[in-house]
């Protein structure tokens, strides 16, 4: 009496499977968030594992993060090594 009937009592056995997906080596550094809602002011977020976090808000603002966010790419310490630099 009281006892759970079906697949509850017998119990469901699970299987931890591998990750199918073999990485490249390759992971994520930057994120770039835009937001642009109809009838609304757009907003954008630029955020890097360097320690960049900026925001935006407003067209003209925005689009000058996105163009910031895309110079950060080639300068930022995290994508291109500083080894072998010679100190300007």
């Amino acid at each position: 009496m009281g006892e759970p009937t079906g697949a509850a009592r017998e119990g469901v056995t699970s299987a931890v499977r591998p990750d199918p997906q073999t990485g490249d080596g390759r992971y994520p550094v930057a994120w770039l968030h835009i937001r642009a809602p109809q009838g609304a002011t757009p907003s954008a977020w630029s955020v890097c594992l360097c320690g960049r976090d900026q925001r935006a808000f407003g067209t003209g603002r925005v689009l000058a993060l996105i163009t910031e966010h895309a110079e950060h790419r080639d300068r930022c310490p995290l994508r291109t090594p500083q080894e072998g630099r010679t100190a300007a």
